[in-house]
């Protein structure tokens, strides 16, 4: 689908988003904005786009990334209008940068980073986010307090064997059961195998594509078994404010509709 970057989504899409946990976007961003972007994160891997051979780390971990194309790509009028349809006007935060690049090289190794799991949101309890480095020990809560949605920028052309994002559709669904009676707290320790029987596609997309994601939606990475660097980054879409499941005035979010629907 190609977005009018001024129309709301459809009321398709939106229950597409909740009944399976993510919307595929394309053309979110321009294409030539993409290749601007890569063109600073080829320099930043340390090896020749042109050589594979200075190809030599299956994955190169590139961190957060706020110049102005990436903030451009961030901030499109298509993705401003589909924040505000999924998770409300005026309950988001505009990106400020683009976040981290697990950048994916062709390999035949285990990367040894493909597990399935959920974007945790809030650090330990009793710790402050900026001495909680251990991210093992994030947690994620019923309402998911730190994260609006999950999106995935793909700033390449990215195909079945170019280590696309693996996901578990309506794999949302399980985990906002399981979350409930934990309450505000949440949990480190979520369990996967409550989406094992969810089938599986895949994040496949042209350049300028963006996948949103319920927070709760379980995903995993894969090894690149294609021919050329996949560039694919996983930013947060931060709230304003907080989740609510108990909206007086029963305004609920596309994304807190679907956390209610799930529960019962």
């Amino acid at each position: 689908m190609h977005p009018d970057p001024v129309r709301a989504l459809r009321a398709s899409e939106i229950g597409s988003f909740i009944r399976d946990g993510f919307l595929k976007v394309e053309a979110a961003f321009p294409e030539q904005i993409a290749e601007q972007c890569r063109l600073i994160l080829w320099a930043d891997t340390g090896c020749d786009p042109d050589d594979p051979l200075s190809w030599t780390k299956p994955v190169v971990w590139l961190w957060d990334y706020a110049q102005p194309p990436f903030v451009e790509a961030a901030n499109t009028p298509v993705l401003h209008q589909a924040f505000d349809s999924l998770v409300g006007r005026g309950r988001w935060k505009p990106r400020t940068s683009i976040g981290t690049f697990p950048v994916r090289f062709p390999t035949t190794e285990d990367t040894g980073d493909t597990g399935w799991h959920v974007d945790a949101s809030l650090p330990p309890l009793g710790v402050a986010p900026e001495d909680a480095t251990d991210f093992s020990k994030w947690r994620v809560n019923v309402r998911s307090d730190g994260r609006a949605m999950l999106m995935l920028f793909l700033f390449s052309d990215i195909g079945d064997d170019d280590a696309p994002t693996r996901i578990r559709v309506g794999s949302h669904r399980p985990i906002a059961r399981q979350l409930a009676p934990l309450g505000e707290d949440g949990t480190s320790r979520v369990d996967m195998t409550v989406s094992d029987r969810c089938p599986e596609v895949l994040a496949t997309g042209r350049a300028g594509t963006v996948y949103l994601c319920h927070p709760f939606l379980v995903h995993a990475a894969q090894p690149n078994r294609g021919t050329r660097p996949r560039f694919m980054a996983q930013p947060p879409l931060f709230p304003e404010g907080v989740n609510c499941l108990n909206r007086s005035a029963g305004d609920y979010s596309p994304v807190e509709r679907a956390i209610i629907e799930s529960i019962g």
